[in-house]
């Protein structure tokens, strides 16, 4: 039971699984704000659709790439590669996690529903294949990776037939919002994962997978990482901007744009693994603080 357990924390990549859904879970809450009321039932749905969908993207994902994982040392101990786990048995898991997990979110919201059919589809079907083609496969991969925060926040609102119920919410709280959340989610990917393709470069090539900009650690990809990193500082005004993130989010958000361009200058200088591991660990720290900060500083429309 125990190597089971193990097996499908590694099949659904837990860790990733459980970001996206903390993503997801913080737009539910922002969405909810806007409404001045939150309906915490839907909340712990929507927790329990997004892990399914998202653990079930991330399923097909290692299916697909069940041969490749075999060749890469941090990929070589997942079930299907080392065998601990049959394609059947892994397929079976992840079709039940994507109609359950995708029935539970049309529940809430028909749009939250079929973001996630989109999102499970982009990453699993078009990103995982284009992963060893060309690395535009991060640009592709950065846009099912920034629908969590769209499907959490239209998951808050009550479901209308193919729409969403919004007759005393303005227009702006229905578009402008998930989409400025979309925006930054999608910045925020390219200083994360390539950073990550600059540190795993090594890996990747053994499994043919070619992530950097430029397919090479060199001057023009750590340029680029700098100039995604920079990108972050605008990023995090959007909400000022836009009428709904207050002065707490955009100095927070700001300082984490700078920590974002400083170190991903010092990585354009030095292009060495321990630089561009600073990028690295900015990132992951600079998502779920900032949606933390935006909940409780959020102004609705």
């Amino acid at each position: 039971m125990k190597t089971f357990i193990s097996d499908f924390n590694k099949l659904v990549k837990l860790r990733l699984t459980l970001t996206v859904v903390f993503s997801a879970s913080i737009s539910f809450l922002i969405g909810a704000e806007q409404q001045g009321e939150v309906m915490w039932l839907n909340w712990v749905l929507l927790t329990i659709g997004g892990f399914l969908v998202t653990g079930a993207a991330n399923g097909f994902n290692e299916i697909i790439e069940k041969d490749i994982d075999k060749l890469m040392k941090r990929t070589m101990d997942r079930p299907l590669p080392a065998g601990r786990m049959t394609t059947g048995q892994a397929l079976v898991l992840s079709v039940f996690m994507g109609i359950l997990g995708t029935m539970v979110l049309v529940k809430l919201n028909f749009i939250a529903g079929l973001l996630s059919v989109f999102s499970i589809f982009l990453y699993a079907f078009v990103y995982t294949p284009l992963k060893q083609k060309s690395p535009i496969a991060v640009f592709v991969g950065a846009i099912p990776g920034a629908l969590p925060p769209l499907i959490g926040y239209y998951a808050a609102f009550k479901s209308a037939g193919f729409g969403l119920e919004y007759a005393a919410v303005s227009e702006a709280a229905v578009v402008i919002t998930p989409l400025v959340l979309f925006a930054i989610q999608f910045f925020w990917q390219y200083p994360h994962f390539w950073a990550i393709a600059w540190v795993a470069d090594d890996d990747y090539r053994n499994a043919g997978i070619r992530l950097l900009p430029t397919t090479k650690k060199d001057t023009a990809s750590a340029g680029l990482i700098f100039i995604s990193a920079l990108l972050m500082i605008p990023a995090g005004f959007l909400p000022m901007y836009y009428g709904f993130g207050g002065l707490v989010f955009t100095i927070v958000s700001l300082l984490g744009g700078l920590m974002f361009t400083w170190y991903g200058y010092q990585h354009y200088k030095l292009r060495t693994d321990a630089s561009a591991k600073k990028v690295m660990y900015v990132s992951f720290l600079y998502l779920p603080l900032t949606q933390l900060v935006l909940l409780f500083d959020f102004i609705p429309f």
